[in-house]
Order: structure tokens, then sequence, then C-alpha cells
């Protein structure tokens, strides 16, 4: 017999995250009269958490509708722009995304801007150490530019969009991440003209562009 507890992981019981009560989430929100949730189920809570929502929905006409949402939390997030104003320089890593590569992209090999989850951090400190585990570099000073939701359609997440100065002429370290976490990234320092017109060639990944795009119309680069 196993002598594990009765109940669901993350809703009677803890997960693995040691998290209860996910199957609460949301039935308190009150800001918008017009929604009304009535049911929330869990449907899985293993690191990320999945639930399905059901909620009456008044729409502009007037009526009232009944509506079904899953979605999917996997915490919020930090990105940071690492730049290097006197070389026109920024620095990228490159690392293997399953997701995209079970969704059609060659080898799952993405070139993007450093970033992570919070982890229960404060923004900015998060993106302090998710740029020294992924680039190697420590991060000075950072100004906070934006968040933004990357696909609210299903997934929860909030993004907090930084940048912040490094230094480029003591050389780019070749690799970095967490071994331990699976991580292999490879550090990679392009020009700021090359990187633009990379966009939509092997620069695919939304908040790298995002942050590419600030920096030549508002930041370091802007003329």
């Amino acid at each position: 017999m196993s002598d594990a507890p009765e109940g669901r992981p993350g809703a009677e019981v803890p997960d693995r995250r040691g998290r209860t009560g996910l199957h609460r989430t949301g039935l308190d929100l009150a800001g918008n009269p017009r929604v009304l949730i009535t049911e929330v189920q869990l449907l899985s809570s293993s690191w990320y958490v999945n639930r399905r929502t059901v909620f009456e929905f008044q729409h502009s006409d007037g009526h009232w509708s009944t509506e079904e949402r899953e979605t999917h939390d996997r915490g919020n997030g930090a990105t940071v722009l690492l730049y290097d104003p006197a070389r026109r320089t920024v620095l990228l890593i490159r690392q293997f995304r399953y997701p995209a590569y079970v969704n059609e992209h060659p080898d799952g090999m993405l070139l993007e801007v450093p970033g992570g989850l919070l982890d229960d951090d404060a923004p900015e400190a998060a993106i302090r150490r998710e740029a020294h585990e992924e680039t190697g570099y420590e991060v000075g000073e950072v100004q906070h530019l934006f968040d933004a939701y990357m696909s609210p359609g299903s997934v929860t997440e909030k993004l907090y969009f930084y940048a912040a100065p490094y230094d480029g002429g003591t050389g780019v370290s070749a690799r970095a991440g967490l071994a331990h976490e699976g991580e292999d990234t490879e550090v990679v320092e392009l020009g700021i003209d090359d990187a633009i017109a990379r966009i939509g060639d092997d620069i695919i990944d939304a908040k790298t562009i995002m942050l590419l795009q600030w920096a030549v119309l508002r930041g370091p680069f802007a003329r």
C-alpha cells in the first residue's frame, strides 16, 4: 500500500514545490464586474500549473454567456538586454528549446537575451541572477523598461524587461549556464546592426526581438 497522503497534489496536499490551494486561484477576483468566476479545476501541478476555469462573462450588449478557459501558470519572469554602447554590441545566448524544436524549429537552438523565472525573487534580483548564470557576467546598474504579458490567451506569465551595460572589452566567455539544471548556453556577442538584420532569420524569440527593437528606437543605439 502507498504511504502517500490522499488528495490532489497542489490542492489538498503539497505538490513537488510544496504548494497547496492551487484549485482556488481566481475565485476571489473582483476587479472586473463583467466577469464572475464560478469554477476552477486543477488539471496538473508539477513544476508548472495547469487549470481549467469556468466563468460568466457579460458582453458589451449586456447579455451573459458561460465561458471556459485553460491557463498555463509558470510564474512570472524577467529578461535583460546586455549592451556595450561604445562597441555597439549586444550579448545574447544560444540554447536548446524543446518546445520550439517540437514545433518545426530545425534544431531547437535559439538565440535569446538572458532571462528566467523570478523564483520568489524581486524582478531586479532575479535578472541579475539569471544574467550571471547564463553569460558569466556580473550585472551592475539595470534599467527597468516595461512589463508585458507574452501569450495572454493561455499563459499567465508577466515578463519584466530590463537593460544593462556590460564591459565587452574584458572578453566574452564561450559558454555558461548551470550544469545541474541541464543548462548549456553558448554566449554570443553581436553588433547591434547585425542583430537587427537577423530578426526573422535566426533571431525569432519574441522577448529578444522586443528588446533589440527598443535598443534602436529608444535605447542606447537610437539615432
